[in-house]
């Protein structure tokens, strides 16, 4: 199993950055990354998503059960197709007298038929998903301290 932790501190409360994280059907419209996200069904604070974005020129595209859990906050993923497939995703949001320390720790057991630890490490973990990651948790940035007045 490949567990992989991106971090960022976010000078904004964590409820502002956990609405803009939760709100997975917004992405493509703050995320420049992100193609389209439809939300298949929903049952409160579960939702099935279909999610696409774009590494570089790459398309990915994957399906997911995301929960939201907006007391404590955190947002929990399970993927369910794709690449990713059995993937469990947290974000989590540690607020702290100057701002947020928002993580998304990515833990996949990835099943490949050829050199499997090499593609699970290097390309799906550190090229998609670090790529895609590192790119959600600036965005998400500068939008929660643009915001941060209003």
């Amino acid at each position: 199993m490949t567990s992989m932790t991106n971090s960022i501190r976010i000078a904004a409360p964590a409820q502002r950055i956990y609405a803009l994280a939760s709100a997975t059907e917004r992405w493509p419209e703050i995320l420049p990354h992100y193609r389209f996200v439809n939300v298949l069904s929903q049952d409160g604070d579960e939702r099935t998503v279909e999610m696409a974005a774009r590494r570089g020129p790459f398309p990915v595209r994957w399906t997911a059960l995301q929960r939201n859990d907006p007391h404590t906050p955190a947002i929990f993923f399970q993927h369910t197709s794709g690449w990713t497939k059995g993937m469990d995703v947290v974000w989590k949001f540690d607020e702290g007298p100057d701002g947020t320390d928002v993580s998304i720790v990515h833990d996949l057991a990835f099943s490949f038929p050829v050199a499997e630890k090499a593609v699970e490490k290097y390309v799906v973990t550190g090229f998609f998903i670090d790529g895609i990651a590192r790119r959600t948790l600036a965005c998400m940035k500068a939008i929660a301290e643009a915001n941060a007045d209003g």
